[in-house]
């Protein structure tokens, strides 16, 4: 499996050799199981427990409740790793950074949540926001949510609901156990088919204020990781994912220009200009957007380990980079199919499950060209032109 991973953060820097021997173990086994989560539309439960015994759903836990947090780029650079093997397993394997929203809950209902261990799996189905009766405790929870990708294998489930008046604007998320939502299994799509981006489904629950949350809130936990702007880290754990995806789109064609003899006679792909000048500006571009994106990663992180709040400027362009990393791996990846020729059409061709994978990130609402006006915007000492940008 040769992977080309450059201008990230160093591979898995906080990693014994033994943790790297077993992270490189999950990817084995993953490789050998894709096609499986595919067909079935989501990654099992099983594989995901996989994924906590690596560390990945303790990520983003606090460390006054056994979690490990990663700085962001160590985070983003194994779900990158994850997704060069799988993009739906990456995307699945991103949502270990969740846990960030979960800061804004009080500290006693987090004492709680994590009372049996840190390996918290969250997933949420937060959109469209449902209206919710209030009650003397909190909020009567009823309706259906889409997207709530990982569903299948979390510990906690949150749907959106409005904010009020206390909330700045912001909607809330109510959080239930998995035997409280019925999951509606309705994902039928071309990419990131595996990732079980079912609807959920709750009937009349009462959800106490103490398992809300506002979306974005101030954190109560008083950790370094709870600094770094919630809302773009959310953005960026899915932009890396569409970087995985590329990278191995980019590896295939290295791979097969140097081997392929199209049915016509015609010299190998390596042998054609316009194949290695093709690969050769896809390669730019890939590690150009990365470079950007991991570079600003660091530099805000710098800024919140010194003890300081990430400025305005530093979180439009980790919205900026996220969505230009997201928007060069697909057009990376459907450059790499251009090039590929007839063969590349099948259904069946390796590079058709890549170009749907790529797809789906770029078309992320935290990711779509209105983030681009936004973080303009902002250079120019303006307000964001879209809400939630921060």
């Amino acid at each position: 499996m040769a992977q080309t991973f450059v201008n990230g953060p160093e591979t898995m820097s906080s990693c014994t050799a033994a943790a790297q021997t077993a992270f490189e173990g999950v990817l084995a086994e993953l490789a050998d199981r894709r096609e499986e989560f595919q067909a079935q539309r989501y990654v099992p439960r099983d594989f995901v427990e996989r994924l906590k015994q690596l560390g990945i759903y303790r990520a983003a836990t606090p460390a006054r409740f056994g979690g490990e947090p990663l700085p962001p780029a160590e985070f983003l650079d194994r779900v990158e790793r994850i997704s060069y093997v799988d993009g739906s397993t990456g995307w699945v394997a991103s949502f270990g950074s969740a846990l960030v929203y979960l800061a804004a809950l009080p500290l006693d209902t987090q004492a709680e949540l994590y009372a049996d261990g840190p390996d918290v799996v969250f997933a949420g189905g937060l959109f469209p926001v449902q209206p919710v009766k209030t009650t003397e405790r909190g909020f009567l929870v009823d309706g259906r949510w889409k997207f709530a990708s990982g569903c299948m294998g979390a510990d906690v489930l949150g749907v959106g609901i409005p904010g009020d008046d206390s909330t700045a604007g912001k909607p809330r998320t109510a959080l239930l156990r998995p035997d409280q939502v019925e999951i509606v299994p309705d994902w039928d799509v071309v990419g990131m088919k595996g990732t079980g981006s079912f609807d959920l489904k709750v009937d009349r629950v009462e959800v106490t204020r103490e398992w809300t949350f506002i979306r974005g809130g101030e954190p109560t936990v008083d950790e370094p990781l709870y600094q770094y702007p919630t809302i773009a880290y959310a953005a960026q754990v899915l932009a890396v994912v569409g970087a995985g995806v590329a990278r191995s789109a980019l590896d295939h064609a290295r791979r097969v220009g140097a081997g392929h003899t199209g049915v016509t006679g015609a010299p190998k792909l390596a042998q054609r200009s316009y194949y290695r000048t093709g690969v050769a500006e896809a390669e730019a571009a890939l590690r150009s957007a990365r470079a950007y994106f991991y570079e600003v990663t660091e530099e805000t992180w710098d800024t919140v380990l010194a003890g300081e709040l990430a400025t305005d400027e530093q979180n439009a362009h980790l919205r900026l980079a996220s969505t230009h990393l997201a928007r060069t791996a697909a057009a990376v990846v459907e450059d790499v199919v251009g090039l590929s020729g007839t063969g590349a059409v099948a259904s069946g061709h390796p590079l058709q499950s890549l170009r749907g994978d790529a797809l789906v990130p770029k078309q992320h609402a935290f990711l779509g060209p209105g983030l681009i006006d936004a973080a303009g915007a902002v250079f120019m000492g303006l307000e964001p032109t879209v809400p939630g940008f921060k």
